[in-house]
């Protein structure tokens, strides 16, 4: 095989739609669900550590973003005159909250775009779905198939967290005090979840006159073969470990069992979430011959705030240290932006955080739908 090149992402944008929703907004703009105010809304965000999210959603309440159009955008701001839209070669999207079934999200993203005869990849799954179309392009440019290629991540779930789209069932506010983990019920994804849209610039050879991330590797694991579905959407669980589709049950049903509306099966994502990572995250670490000491920035994908120091704590159990002052999240402003989390540290951290030359970021996804993890480790240059 010839010699493989060096990848580089080497511009990122992210965008968000209309005006940040602050916690005191969400359910005028997401609708009561049951015709009520949320009685755990307030345990939840306390817990989570979300002070804003963005919905595709203006001021009347109807939607005025797609996902597709959310990456468009996002897309669009990578470039200028140096570099246009038809030199892309390649465009991978990731997503958990397509607009359909069909066609793609990446096809519809290329028909918002001024560029022709790409190649495209859809990434379908939760958070990690960004990641696989990442780890998609970054193999095509270090194959030497293409030269540049763009990665995305994105999100609109607001389409499913509407108030019409929930049971008015609402969990015990003692039993919430008391274990706040609880609260990962139907009722608290409305209060993490963001839309939104990131992209990557992936090249063969940095930009000059750009923050560049060489690509050293990524690491993506299933655990599906080990653990049941913690997270889904489109399906119901009916009470066993057995999923069943939309596509099995009755329109009526739909509606009945609220199957399009995000669950989580908060027992399982409690017991197992940041264990496996954190024992699946030392494995990829000692297989790179990386130490946790050679990482100077630390992102990991947080779905709450909640998790972040279980996160510290597990590491520290596996002897991969990292010090808290190391580590970069942007949940608290943005929310949890799924697919796009990734993309959205990233451009955080180059925007916010003086970077030198030589340092290493390590991006850690984790993904509750069937306990997915991804690892991204960069060098600064």
């Amino acid at each position: 095989m010839d010699k493989l090149n060096e990848v580089y992402i080497t511009r990122i944008n992210t965008f968000f739609p209309n005006e940040p929703i602050s916690n005191n907004e969400m359910e005028g703009v997401l609708g009561f669900a049951g015709g009520k105010p949320s009685r755990s809304r307030a345990i939840v965000l306390r817990s989570n550590g979300i002070k804003n999210r963005f919905y595709a959603i203006d001021k009347s309440g109807k939607f005025n973003y797609t996902n597709a159009q959310l990456v468009a955008k996002a897309v669009e701001g990578l470039f200028d005159g140096k570099i246009t839209q038809d030199e892309i070669q390649l465009i991978a999207c990731g997503t958990s909250s397509p607009d359909m079934i069909l066609p793609s999200l990446a096809s519809m993203v290329h028909g918002e775009l001024n560029t022709t005869g790409v190649e495209l990849i859809s990434a379908a799954g939760a958070c990690c779905s960004g990641m696989q179309a990442l780890k998609y392009a970054y193999y095509s440019i270090l194959c030497g198939e293409t030269e540049m290629a763009v990665a995305t991540g994105s999100e609109r779930v607001s389409q499913y967290l509407q108030g019409s789209k929930f049971d008015a069932e609402m969990e015990d506010l003692k039993v919430l005090e008391e274990n706040p983990i609880l609260a990962f019920e139907k009722d608290f994804l409305r209060w993490m979840l963001s839309d939104g849209a990131g992209a990557f610039l992936l090249q063969n050879k940095p930009e000059a006159g750009h923050l560049n991330f060489k690509i050293e590797w990524i690491e993506i694991a299933s655990f599906a073969d080990q653990l049941e579905t913690c997270m889904y959407l489109g399906a119901d669980k009916n009470g066993s470990e057995v999923l069943h589709s939309f596509g099995e049950m009755t329109t009526s049903d739909w509606a009945k069992k609220s199957v399009f509306a995000y669950k989580q099966d908060v027992r399982l994502l409690g017991e197992n979430i940041v264990p496996v990572g954190a024992k699946w995250m030392r494995g990829v670490l000692d297989k790179r011959n990386v130490s946790a000491d050679d990482v100077d920035h630390f992102l990991p994908h947080l779905s709450s705030m909640f998790f972040w120091k279980k996160i510290f704590d597990e590491m520290h159990v596996h002897d991969m240290v990292i010090p808290e002052s190391k580590w970069f999240v942007n949940l608290p402003e943005v929310g949890n932006v799924g697919a796009a989390s990734a993309y959205a540290m990233l451009d955080g951290l180059s925007k916010n955080v003086a970077l030198e030359k030589g340092q290493k970021v390590m991006l850690f996804v984790p993904e509750s739908a069937r306990f997915s993890y991804s690892i991204v480790y960069l060098t600064v240059c």
